[in-house]
């Protein structure tokens, strides 16, 4: 937000000082709205440059886990640790404070501490659809089905073209004993994404009255924390569509 004040100010000077140099107000208004807009893109990329050195470092961080626990715990609260010194710079560049907490809420729900995540995701960006998925994922888990079915609809949203999204819906849905609805949400996905074949074949599990079976989204599926993995192998960040970190 900083930034854009900023670029404003910028521009409004411009077109002053074009003014004090003896040209009409009207004059001055495509000069300042080209010095602002140059300043909005150096200010943002500024921003950006910071995020992407902290993103560094925390994918540095998860890069390295091992299968010792002690040794993940502090590696994850490193990395966030570093996602929440970077907080501060949501005053300056606009959407960045709800997309950290997104990414904070993930780090922590996938490391098993749901009541931080919860206090994250409710910070978060509703455009983030895989925090928000989560989110839905824990409402779930702690039979909020209400809650869980309002953060799936955001999920759907603004991820309608990952199928993940659909299904992990669905199986919410399956598990709480609401197949037609599951059936619907699959259907609406399939109309969204009509080449996929994970979703037709979905749809046509449940209308056949068969298991709906996640296999077709690993290892993906598993950072939702639905179901187990086989001998407990969590996949973080393995495979597939990342959690994203400062993508804005």
């Amino acid at each position: 937000m900083i930034n854009v004040l900023l670029s404003v100010a910028v521009g409004i000077a411009v077109a002053v000082l074009v003014k004090l140099l003896n040209f009409s107000l009207l004059a001055g208004i495509i000069p300042g709205t080209i010095a602002m807009l140059a300043a909005m893109v150096l200010l943002g990329r500024r921003s950006f440059m910071k995020l992407q050195a902290v993103s560094q470092a925390v994918q540095a961080e998860l890069s390295s886990l091992t299968q010792n626990q002690k040794e993940q715990k502090v590696k994850v609260d490193k990395a966030i640790k570093l996602l929440e010194g970077a907080l501060p710079l949501g005053k300056w560049q606009f959407l960045v404070e709800g997309q950290l907490y997104g990414q904070i809420g993930m780090l922590k729900y996938m490391f098993k501490d749901h009541d931080g995540a919860m206090v994250a995701f409710a910070k978060a960006s509703p455009r983030d659809y895989l925090a928000r998925a989560m989110q839905g994922a824990l409402l779930f888990q702690r039979k909020d089905f209400g809650g869980m079915q309002r953060c799936f609809e955001d999920a759907i949203k603004h991820g309608k073209k990952e199928s993940l999204m659909w299904a992990a819906y669905a199986w919410c849905l399956v598990q709480n004993k609401e197949s037609d609805r599951a059936m619907q949400v699959l259907a609406r996905g399939v109309s969204e994404n009509p080449s996929d074949e994970k979703l037709k074949k979905a749809l046509t599990d449940l209308q056949n009255d068969k298991k709906l079976k996640m296999k077709a989204w690993e290892p993906m599926w598993w950072q939702l924390g639905l179901e187990t993995p086989p001998m407990q192998q969590v996949q973080f960040m393995g495979g597939g569509r990342r959690p994203r970190f400062m993508r804005r």
